[in-house]
């Protein structure tokens, strides 16, 4: 009986081993093939889409023009699973840890500390970028916004899908200021009590605000490379601290509560509750000003020291079952019609992360409905963004209990 148990204990080993050898195989095959043989091997197959699921315009056109033509173009079933980036984030820690190697999610939407993470914990199928033949031909691969997320350098093991800049926006018949920097937008918030508010950190909109303010008070070179020191940072941003702290009683609700997320900021926005709100995808905005949702005379607010811009981008877990599948999707999200319809503010209006001199100058048109904001500013590290979220909570949030 013993020499059966043993028997059978080294032939699962040997299995599993083989098993093992047998998906490296077949990673690094993939890794060594052209984009038309990874289209041949996933013909047929599905790609689970995992990414926040909040955005019903976004969704809509992911529904009605991503998932069709993916099917009519290679033959590849492509389901959308909504799903909040820490989620996604536990669930493929925990796949890790449990040693599953035939993961759900086939690629995923991230940024940010995120990214940093899941490259830390080792949770990302790459270097692959390089396989992306539309990634190669229009993206400026030497870009820092391209090469760098959040300041943790990207090498390849995700895939640049769209970029954002944020603004502050405001009812232009309501607020007559000229707003160019924190000093007038404080003067048109006192001089309109109660009609602007902005999303609680964490809120990813809600934190780029207080980051803005920051920039523009303190200047983004004297955060742009702080220690992860908690003293340290709260040190070199308390002009902004206190700034915010300063505009908090002439706030919605006399600064004693915020919005919870940025849908609820810009639905206050909708029914004139509030003059001002926020964005980080102006195309998204003008497209809700076009349908009728945002007021006609809504106007964007561009900061002399500039606005923050950062790149959002797909990866591909470690785990995933279905990566030629993957790598497929991603190729067709980073052509030139796909990024030119997600642009289009009708459609999603997110912006696009094409270098447009190397588009086709048949196809430049196709992007011409996008706005600009000028003087874009990159990101801090994603290391730090917690750190001053934390402090926002304590001496802001906080500051009246």
């Amino acid at each position: 009986m013993k020499k059966i148990i043993a028997l059978v204990m080294t032939l699962s080993l040997i299995f599993m081993v083989g098993c093992s050898s047998n998906s490296a195989k077949n990673t690094d095959d993939i890794l060594n093939k052209d984009q038309k043989e990874i289209e041949k091997l996933a013909k047929g197959s599905t790609v689970n889409f995992y990414g926040w699921g909040g955005n019903e315009v976004l969704n809509k056109w992911f529904d009605t023009y991503v998932i069709p033509n993916m099917k009519e173009k290679y033959d590849i079933s492509v389901k959308r699973v909504g799903m909040d980036i820490d989620t996604i984030m536990n669930k493929l820690l925990s796949e890790k840890k449990l040693q599953n190697d035939n993961g759900n999610i086939d690629v995923f939407w991230l940024n940010g500390e995120n990214f940093k993470s899941a490259k830390d914990n080792d949770l990302l199928f790459g270097p692959f970028t390089s396989k992306i033949e539309n990634y190669e031909k229009y993206v400026d691969t030497k870009s820092k916004d391209i090469t760098t997320d959040f300041g943790t350098p990207v090498d390849n093991m995700e895939s640049p899908w769209g970029k954002a800049t944020f603004t502050v926006f405001k009812n232009g018949e309501k607020v007559e200021n000229q707003i160019t920097d924190t000093k007038s937008l404080k003067e048109a918030i006192m001089k309109n009590p109660g009609k602007f508010t902005y999303p609680a950190p964490p809120d990813f909109t809600g934190s780029a605000f207080v980051r803005n303010i920051i920039y523009d008070t303190v200047g983004y070179e004297k955060v742009a490379n702080l220690p992860e020191d908690e003293k340290q940072v709260k040190e070199a941003i308390q002009p902004a601290i206190d700034y915010l702290n300063e505009i908090k009683p002439y706030l919605w609700n006399k600064g004693k509560t915020y919005p919870s997320t940025i849908a609820q900021l810009n639905n206050m926005y909708s029914d004139n509750e509030v003059y001002f709100s926020m964005s980080y995808s102006p195309n998204e905005v003008k497209g809700k000003i076009d349908s009728g949702e945002f007021n006609k005379n809504t106007q964007f607010i561009s900061f002399d020291k500039g606005n923050i811009s950062n790149t959002h981008f797909l990866a591909i877990p470690k785990n995933a079952k279905n990566k030629a599948g993957s790598m497929v999707l991603i190729n067709y999200l980073t052509s030139i019609d796909a990024q030119a319809s997600k642009s289009n503010p009708k459609n999603w209006g997110d912006m696009t992360i094409l270098d447009l001199n190397k588009v086709p100058s048949e196809d430049r048109s196709k992007f011409k409905s996008s706005i600009d904001i000028k003087n874009p500013v990159p990101e801090i590290k994603a290391s730090l963004v917690p750190i001053i979220e934390k402090i926002w909570i304590e001496e802001v949030a906080n500051s009246n209990e």
